[in-house]
């Protein structure tokens, strides 16, 4: 019985894994409305701390080597080359968001030198270990399109 019941919790414990696993679109599948990606990557709610952590990483979203983002002030860093990111969530919606993190270069400007977080589509020259692999993962993008809805202009 004991062994019963160790099976059921382990199993239930696991439930969430397989539900967010088998939710998650994978970049080939991720599908737009003109700009915009209406549905979750996932079917999780992203997490604004994390998406500051991986927008701040120099290893992840890297994003501070271009924006602006007054509220990570204390990193190191920030870049000018792109628009601030303070008040973005008041110029975009979630969706739209998550279309340029997504991949800029459909949802912005073809010719944009942001890259697609979460897209296949990187160009020529890719270096072969990184060839079919994206710069975050689904969750990575949620998160951070959670911390960028809170970026809202000073009223």
């Amino acid at each position: 019985m004991k062994l019963v019941v160790a099976c059921f919790a382990a199993t239930a414990a696991l439930a969430p894994i397989r539900t967010t696993l088998a939710a998650e679109i994978a970049p080939a599948d991720v599908q737009y409305d003109g700009a915009t990606i209406k549905t979750s990557l996932t079917g999780v709610p992203g997490n604004p701390e994390e998406g500051a952590k991986v927008l701040a990483s120099r290893s992840l979203g890297n994003c501070l080597a271009c924006h602006v983002v007054t509220p990570l002030a204390k990193e190191q860093f920030h870049g000018n080359v792109a628009p601030t990111l303070d008040g973005v969530a008041d110029r975009w919606s979630p969706d739209e968001l998550r279309g340029i993190v997504v991949n800029a270069k459909h949802s912005l400007n073809p010719d944009s030198v942001m890259p697609g977080f979460y897209t296949l589509e990187v160009g020529i020259n890719v270096r072969k270990d990184l060839i079919g692999k994206t710069i975050l993962t689904a969750q990575q993008v949620e998160d951070v399109v959670a911390y960028l809805v809170t970026l809202k202009d000073a009223k």
